[in-house]
């Protein structure tokens, strides 16, 4: 009973606030992300900018949710939201597991190199290869990357718009 009362403040919040309150979190992951990458000089791969589109939407559906008036746009913005944050969190996963190497990440993680190169062929992949490989982890804070951090940053918000929507909005039985 006492965990349900500690939800009670979620009442108070409409549709709108939920959305808006995802977007200034989205909006402060991309602020850090850039802080790291332009202030410590630590480069992003192509995993971690794939990680920063859900983030860049949840904030355009944060701007959304400013122009529109009726909840029922408001319910279809939170829904999206709560859908971008579990891409994202499924994204980070991945990441997670190329940093670990548990398995193997995307063609265009780097590394990758083709089979019997030609000299040329040898130059191109070297002159066009990322800056940062997705299988190493260029900072670590308490054993966990920031691919770790934001599986659990997305996760945490998803289950916030969730239960906002399941307590509000949504009659889920189950």
């Amino acid at each position: 009973y006492k965990m349900m009362n500690k939800f009670t403040y979620m009442t108070q919040l409409s549709l709108r606030h939920v959305v808006l309150i995802s977007g200034l979190v989205s909006g402060l992951s991309l602020i850090a992300a850039l802080i790291g990458q332009y202030g410590f000089d630590l480069h992003p791969c192509v995993l971690c900018i794939y990680q920063r589109i859900p983030f860049i939407f949840i904030v355009c559906l944060a701007g959304l949710s400013l122009i529109l008036k009726h909840d029922r746009a408001h319910l279809g913005l939170a829904i999206m939201t709560f859908m971008a944050f579990i891409i994202n969190a499924g994204i980070a996963a991945f990441h997670t597991g190329v940093e670990r190497q548990w398995w193997e990440g995307t063609s265009s993680c780097g590394g990758a190199l083709p089979k019997n190169p030609t000299l040329e062929e040898l130059r191109e992949a070297i002159l066009n290869a990322p800056t940062a490989r997705c299988d190493e982890i260029p900072f670590e804070l308490f054993g966990l990357s920031m691919a770790n951090y934001n599986v659990l940053l997305c996760l945490i918000m998803a289950g916030f718009v969730l239960v906002y929507l399941k307590r509000n909005h949504l009659n889920v039985t189950a």
